[in-house]
C-alpha cells in the first residue's frame, strides 16, 4: 500500500470517528435533556395535585405510568436511531474505505497495463526496423523474429484478459460449453510455452483421455494464465510442472513452481481483481493483477474450484478441479 492511499485512510478513519463521536454525543445530550425535561413536567403535575383528593393515589399512578411510558419511548426511539447511524457510518466508512483502495488498484493496473502494452510494441517496432534497415545473417533474422513473435503473443494475451475481464464482469460474454479434450487443451498450452521459452525447465505430465464440458477459449485462458504467472514469479532455472490427471469424477490440473510463494494471508487475496502482492520484490514484475482474477471468474463458471497450497521446499501449487465429462460413445 503506498503512502498516498495510507494517508487518504488514515484521513477517512478519523473523520469517521469524530463524526460517529459526535452523533453519539448529541444523541445522548438530547436523550438526557428530554429525560429530565419529561421529570419536570412529571413533578409538576403531582405538585398540582392536592393531597385531600379522593382520587389522589389514582392520578398519581396516571402521572407516573406517562412518565415512564415517555422513558420507555425515549429509550426504544434513541435505540433505534443509534442502531440506524452506527449502521449506516458504518456502511459508509467500508465503502469509502473500498472506494479508495478501488481507486488505487486501478492506478495501479493502468501504470501496470500502459507498461505492458508499450513494452511489446516497442520491442516488435525496435525489431522491425532493425530487420529493415540492416543487412543480417539469417539466424540473427530469426532470433530477431522469434522475439517479436512472442511479445506479439503476450500483447495479444493481454488483450484477450483485459476484454474477457470486462466481458465477464458486466456478463456480456455468452459461454458456449461443448465437450472438450481437456487433455488436448493442457498439452497445447504446455507445449507453447515450452517453444516460447527453451531455456525454461517445463515438465508436463498430462493423462490421456480426459474430456470436460466447457468453452475451449476459456479454458485455453485459464490455462495459460497459470502458466504464465508461474513462469513470471519463477526463477530461470527452477522448474514448473504441469499436471493433468483424473480421479473418480474429477479433473485435476496442477501447475507448480518453485517461485517465491505466496504468503498464507494473501492466498486468497491474489485472485482478486486487480490485486498484487504488497512484496517489492513481486510488485516489480510484469503483470495487471487480471491474470488470476480471470482463472477464479472461468473456474467460477465452470462450476469447479480453483485452491492455492504451498509447494515445498518454496513455491506455489495452483490446483484446478473441474468435473469429468464422461463422452457419449465412452
Amino acid at each position: 500500500m503506498t503512502g498516498n492511499i495510507k494517508k487518504k485512510l488514515i484521513v477517512v478513519t478519523v473523520v469517521y470517528w469524530v463524526l460517529l463521536t459526535y452523533m453519539i454525543a448529541a444523541l445522548i445530550w438530547w436523550f438526557v435533556a428530554l429525560q429530565n425535561q419529561n421529570a419536570l413536567m412529571a413533578t409538576m403535575r403531582l405538585a398540582e395535585l392536592k393531597l385531600d383528593d379522593s382520587h389522589y393515589i389514582e392520578k398519581v399512578n396516571i402521572i407516573e405510568d406517562a412518565r415512564k411510558r415517555k422513558v420507555a419511548q425515549y429509550i426504544g426511539e434513541g435505540s433505534t436511531f443509534l442502531a440506524l447511524i452506527i449502521i449506516g457510518a458504518l456502511f459508509v466508512f467500508r465503502a469509502t474505505r473500498r472506494q479508495i483502495r478501488l481507486s488505487q488498484q486501478q492506478q495501479n493496473f493502468m501504470m501496470a497495463v500502459t507498461h505492458e502494452l508499450k513494452t511489446p510494441i516497442a520491442v516488435a517496432q525496435l525489431n522491425l526496423e532493425t530487420l529493415q534497415k540492416r543487412k543480417l545473417d539469417e539466424d540473427t533474422k530469426q532470433k530477431l523474429l522469434h522475439n517479436t513473435i512472442q511479445e506479439a503473443t503476450r500483447l495479444n494475451a493481454l488483450c484477450n484478459n483485459i476484454l474477457f475481464a470486462a466481458q465477464l464482469d458486466s456478463g456480456v460474454y455468452k459461454s458456449s460449453k461443448q465437450e472438450l479434450s481437456w487433455t488436448d487443451i493442457v498439452a497445447e498450452s504446455s507445449d507453447n510455452f515450452i517453444m516460447r521459452f527453451p531455456k525454461r525447465k517445463i515438465i508436463k505430465d498430462i493423462e490421456e483421455g480426459i474430456y470436460v464440458l466447457g468453452e475451449e477459449l476459456l479454458l485455453q485462458m485459464l490455462v495459460n494464465n497459470l502458466i504464465e504467472n508461474a513462469i513470471k514469479y519463477s526463477p530461470t532455472d527452477a522448474a514448473i510442472m504441469i499436471g493433468l490427471s483424473k480421479n473418480n469424477n474429477k479433473t485435476i490440473l496442477t501447475v507448480a513452481d518453485e517461485g517465491i510463494g505466496i504468503p498464507d494471508e494473501e492466498k486468497k487475496r491474489v485472485l482478486e481483481k486487480f490485486y498484487r502482492t504488497g512484496d517489492e520484490k513481486t510488485r516489480s514484475t510484469k503483470g495487471t493483477g487480471l491474470g488470476l482474477y480471470l482463472c477464479k471468474k472461468i473456474i467460477q463458471g465452470h462450476k469447479g474450484t480453483i485452491t492455492i497450497t504451498d509447494n515445498n521446499p518454496k513455491g506455489s501449487i495452483f490446483t484446478v478441479i473441474i468435473d469429468y465429462y464422461q463422452l457419449k460413445d465412452g
